[in-house]
């Protein structure tokens, strides 16, 4: 028996393959197979990348000499806003043009197996709670820090998902007036603390660096293709002055994003994934020295920030971990 998993993003899609076995549910031995492409979701339609999600499947059908009778169920993970039960995806903001996609309905047709839905936070915040940094926490806040920032909260061993799966929107919160954009709004969580944020971030600091009469590696990404958030910390790395300004204040106000959540939640853990977890060693001193700062002292004394312990194999897991409720992984450190 196999499960197959979908994680959709908007840098990135992948379908996986797992094979499973059963044991008290569906228990998860391995991938076995695994198809990615860039998304280019401003070049082409949801319904173009749905199809190349579909073409991947029957690829990976065809390779593995298996047919849709071998596949108990397909998860899939996606940023939100969603609406899990009916399996619709509405109008994210990494995805344009992805307004009230019947998804569920589209896999369940194609492939006549059983489709689950969640939001890509949430999804991956019950992966890396059943076997990620999250393991033997109740109380856990999953941050997802890629191409854009969404949350996945897990509150007293419960995924708590809102009245209309729109809990966790953190990338929404006005941290300033004035700022880079992002999720629509200026100044916000998501421009501060996203791939997208800080190429917005890198943009407007290197126009005051200019009219400082100062200079920059990354004058010449701007002129030719634009800065991206890898060419930011790329440039960091490489020494330059104005990246690691611009990676400092990001992490600023991911401190002060953190400290907010602490003072709501009061979560035990706080999981931060994809560009946090490659960068965790600049970010982490800054980060924790905010939300001590920031924070009430009876909600940051104890709290762990950490980065996500499956890295860049968390949309995989995520995508396979929401496929039913009964549904658990294989304890296998070799399998993560």
């Amino acid at each position: 028996m196999y499960l197959l998993g979908i994680d959709i993003g908007g840098t990135k899609c992948a379908a996986v393959l797992a094979k499973c076995a059963l044991a008290q549910g569906l228990i998860c031995d391995s991938i076995v197979d695994r198809i990615e492409f860039p998304t280019k979701a401003l070049e082409r339609g949801a319904d173009e990348i749905l199809e190349e999600l579909a073409s991947s499947i029957e690829k990976m059908y065809n390779r593995n000499f298996i047919s849709a009778y071998d596949v108990a169920k397909i998860g899939i993970s996606c940023g939100g806003p969603l609406d899990s039960k009916k399996g619709i995806i509405k109008s994210p903001p990494n995805l344009p043009g992805w307004d009230n996609v019947h998804i569920k309905e589209f896999f369940e047709k194609r492939f006549f197996v059983p489709v689950w839905l969640h939001n890509d936070a949430n999804a991956c915040a019950m992966a890396e709670y059943r076997f990620g940094a999250g393991r033997g926490y109740e109380n856990i806040v999953f941050l997802t820090f890629g191409t854009g920032m969404g949350a996945g909260l897990i509150l007293n061993g419960k995924l708590y998902t809102g009245r209309n799966d729109m809990a966790g929107e953190v990338g929404h919160i006005r941290l300033s007036e004035d700022g880079p954009l992002g999720y629509g709004k200026y100044g916000s969580f998501e421009g501060y603390c996203s791939g997208g944020g800080i190429s917005n971030l890198a943009e407007n600091m290197l126009k005051e660096r200019i009219r400082e009469g100062k200079t920059s590696s990354l004058e010449k990404k701007a002129k030719d293709s634009g800065i991206t958030a890898k060419d930011v910390f790329d440039a960091m790395y490489a020494g330059d002055e104005l990246a690691k300004e611009i990676v400092t204040v990001s992490a600023k106000y991911l401190g002060r994003g953190l400290a907010i959540l602490a003072d709501i939640l009061n979560p035990e853990i706080i999981i931060i994934g994809s560009i946090f977890t490659r960068n965790s060693d600049f970010y982490l001193p800054i980060v924790t020295e905010i939300v001590k700062k920031e924070a009430l002292s009876h909600c940051s004394e104890e709290l762990i920030i950490a980065p996500s312990m499956l890295g860049d194999k968390i949309g995989d897991y995520a995508a396979l971990g929401i496929i039913s409720d009964g549904m658990e992984f294989a304890d296998d450190e070799q399998n993560i």
